[in-house]
């Protein structure tokens, strides 16, 4: 799956460790960092995901390695380390504390560079009144227009300003309008959010 670099979790181990609708600014995510730091933090790594482990100051101990079958990485100096099932915040954990048998105070990222066991899971569907509903693979910086025109665009039965994006979040599903035609017709970007890994927008058709 050709999804390189899309989900960052870069998170320092040393810095480890919403009911309420998030202030959306235009040009923006429909989403504050502790959203996206959540949504992020719940991706639990399968077989074939590819991480990129980076250990600060040590070139020669970091590493970018698949999940192997058996759910584990090799990681030098400290060998094989269970990746599987955990979040990468979890490893970059695991990956610290085994070295600090070697190194004295080791910061340590866990990047997630390569989505390939969850595949399904980090796609963007296009449901609804479009000329081509549509099963989109997730890409960086992806926005609604983006997803709307892949889908071949609305179609002429198209309630255009009613549409939905909808969005998981470890609580609920949060939903929110979008002003296709506006953004279409008028150039009014105000709803053209930027997308994030499994949302779902949805166009219903007009009522005759």
């Amino acid at each position: 799956m050709d999804i390189k670099s899309v989900i960052v979790i870069g998170m320092l181990v040393m810095a480890a460790g919403c009911s309420q609708q998030p202030v959306i600014k235009q040009g923006s995510m429909i989403s504050n960092s502790n959203e996206v730091l959540s949504s992020a933090a719940a991706y639990y790594i399968g077989v074939d995901d590819v991480l990129q482990v980076n250990v600060w100051k040590n070139s020669d101990l970091s590493v970018t390695v698949p999940v192997r079958p058996d759910g584990k990485i090799s990681v030098p100096l400290i060998g094989d380390v269970q990746a599987g099932g955990k979040v990468p915040m979890d490893v970059a954990a695991e990956v610290r504390k085994s070295l600090t048998k070697y190194i004295r105070e080791p910061q340590v990222t866990v990047i997630l560079t390569e989505l390939r066991s969850h595949e399904f899971v980090s796609r963007i569907r296009v449901t609804g009144a479009v000329q081509s509903p549509a099963s989109l693979p997730y890409r960086q910086g992806m926005t609604v227009l983006d997803a709307v025109l892949q889908a071949g665009g609305l179609n002429e039965f198209a309630s255009a300003n009613s549409g939905k994006l909808f969005r998981k979040s470890p609580e609920k599903t949060n939903q929110y309008s979008l002003y296709l035609k506006d953004i279409l017709n008028s150039g009014d970007l105000e709803t053209n959010y930027e997308l994030m890994p499994g949302d779902i927008i949805s166009v219903p058709e007009r009522l005759f």
